[in-house]
C-alpha cells in the first residue's frame, strides 16, 4: 500500500491516509467465527464431559419440583474443574425444566468480591431488586427484605455462593445457618435452596448445626478433566466458536491431550485459542487455512518449561530408541497420530537410511513404553471400524515433532558414523 504524503520544511510529513494493512485481520474472521466462544466465562448450550456429576447434582435437588421442595449442595473440586459452570448450567436448565410448574429464580455471588455475609445479601437484593436499597439495613432487615420479596413473588430462589470459602473465613457460617432455617415460623415451605462452592474442603469449617442442616451426604466432589472430557470441552468450542473446515477432529484431540496432565478446562480453551490466534496470524493467502500442528505447539514453550520438559529429555535413550522416536516423529510432523505398525514401517525405513539392523517387535513395544513414560509421547487405544479389533494411536501433544527430530539427527550423527 503506497502512502503519499507532503512534506514541510522541518522534515515532517503529513500523511494523506494512514497504512492499517496490519490491521487487516482483526476482525478478519479466518478462523475465528464467534469470539464470545473462547471465553472462559461463556455458558455452553449443553455441558460436556460432566454427565455422571450432572446427574449427581439432580438428585440433590429431587424434590424441587414440589411446592415445599428444596435442596442444597456442597461442590468442590480443583482449579477448572468445571465446578461454576456446573452451577450456572443446573440453575439455567432447572428453571427451564420446571417453568409453569414452579417459579424458580437464581441469583449468584462470587464471594470472593463480596467477601462478608452482609455484602453477600446486599448483592443478592440488588440482582433480585436493582432498586432495593443497600445501605443503611441491619443484616436481620436484610434477611427479611429478602424473605418478603420472596413470598410476595411466590417464587424459590437457588442462592450459589461461588468460592464461598472467603466468606467464611471472614464472616463464619451464621448466615448460611439462617438460610436454612429461613422458613421457620412461618406460612409455607420451599422458599431457599442452597450451593455451595469451593476449592477448599468447606465442611471442615462448617459448625456441627450447619452441617446438619446441610446434609454431610449432600457434598458434590469433582475431580480433575480426563483427556476425554478436556476434548469434548475442546470440540464442542470449535463446533460453535471456528470457522467450518479450519479444524480437524485429530487436532481438538492433540490439543486436549497437551492440556491433560493438568485436568483444567481453561487450559485446553487457552490452548485452543492460542493455536487459532497462531493459525490467523499466519493467513497471507498463501499458508494453510486450517489450524495445524505447529500452531499447537508455537506458543507453548512456557508450558514445556513449566513441566519440566525439555529436549534434553531424549539424550540418554538408546541409539535404536532414537531411530524409533526419529521415526515417529516425521510422521508426526505432518500428522497428528499413528499407529503402532505405522512406527515399525517407518523405524524400517530409518534403519535403512543409517544402514543398521532392526531390532525386534518385543524391543520396538520397550521403546514406545519408555517414550510414554518420559512424556514424549501419549498413547490411546480405539476400537477399529465395525468392531473388528482395537489399535494403538500414539502422538507428540508436549513437543514440536520437528524439534525432536532436528536434535535427534545430530545426536544420531555423533552416535553412528
Amino acid at each position: 500500500m503506497l502512502v503519499l504524503n507532503r512534506m514541510f520544511k522541518n522534515g515532517w510529513r503529513e500523511p494523506s491516509f494512514v497504512m492499517t494493512s496490519y490491521l487487516d485481520r482483526i476482525g478478519a474472521g479466518s478462523v475465528l467465527a464467534n469470539p464470545e466462544v473462547m471465553d472462559f466465562d461463556w455458558m455452553p448450550p449443553e455441558l460436556v464431559g460432566r454427565d455422571e456429576v450432572q446427574r449427581e447434582l439432580a438428585s440433590k435437588f429431587s424434590t424441587l419440583a414440589y411446592p415445599e421442595g428444596t435442596g442444597r449442595v456442597v461442590i468442590t473440586g480443583p482449579v477448572g474443574s468445571g465446578k461454576t459452570v456446573l452451577a450456572d448450567t443446573f440453575c439455567r436448565d432447572i428453571q427451564r425444566h420446571l417453568a409453569g410448574k414452579r417459579n424458580i429464580r437464581s441469583v449468584k455471588v462470587n464471594c470472593r468480591n463480596a467477601s462478608t455475609s452482609m455484602r453477600v445479601v446486599q448483592r443478592i437484593l440488588h440482582l433480585l431488586d436493582p432498586g432495593h436499597p443497600d445501605r443503611g439495613l441491619s443484616m436481620g432487615e436484610l434477611l427479611l427484605s429478602l424473605r418478603r420479596l420472596l413470598r410476595r413473588e411466590s417464587s424459590h430462589l437457588i442462592v450459589v455462593l461461588d468460592e464461598v470459602d472467603h466468606m467464611l473465613r471472614k464472616s463464619g457460617d451464621d448466615l448460611l445457618y439462617q438460610w436454612l432455617r429461613i422458613d421457620e415460623d412461618q406460612e409455607g415451605k420451599g422458599t431457599m435452596s442452597l450451593i455451595l462452592i469451593s476449592q477448599e474442603q468447606v465442611l471442615d469449617v462448617l459448625e456441627t448445626a450447619v452441617i446438619s442442616r446441610m446434609g454431610a451426604s449432600n457434598h458434590l466432589r469433582i475431580s480433575p478433566y480426563s483427556a476425554d472430557g478436556l476434548e469434548a470441552i475442546a470440540l464442542q468450542r470449535a463446533e460453535l466458536g471456528l470457522v467450518l473446515g479450519t479444524w480437524s477432529p485429530e487436532i481438538i484431540r492433540l490439543i486436549a491431550e497437551k492440556a491433560a496432565h493438568t485436568g483444567d478446562a481453561r487450559k485446553v480453551i487457552e490452548l485452543l485459542n492460542a493455536a487459532v490466534e497462531r493459525c490467523e496470524f499466519r493467513q497471507d493467502g498463501h499458508n494453510e487455512s486450517h489450524i495445524i500442528i505447529d500452531d499447537i505447539h508455537e506458543p507453548s514453550s512456557t508450558l514445556l518449561a513449566t513441566m519440566g520438559s525439555n529436549l534434553e529429555v531424549i539424550d540418554d535413550l538408546a541409539t535404536h530408541a532414537m531411530l524409533v522416536l526419529l521415526a515417529m516423529c516425521r510422521r508426526l510432523s505432518n500428522q497428528e497420530t499413528m499407529t503402532t505398525g505405522d512406527v515399525e514401517q517407518l523405524y524400517a525405513v530409518v534403519s535403512e537410511e543409517y544402514d543398521v539392523k532392526m531390532k525386534s517387535h518385543t524391543t520396538v513395544w520397550k521403546y514406545l513404553k519408555e517414550f510414554e513414560n518420559r512424556q514424549l509421547t501419549v498413547s490411546r487405544v480405539a476400537t477399529i471400524g465395525g468392531g473388528r479389533g482395537r489399535t494403538t494411536h500414539l502422538s507428540m501433544p508436549h513437543f514440536l515433532p520437528k524439534d525432536i527430530a532436528s536434535r535427534l539427527e545430530m545426536l544420531l550423527k555423533k552416535r553412528i558414523r
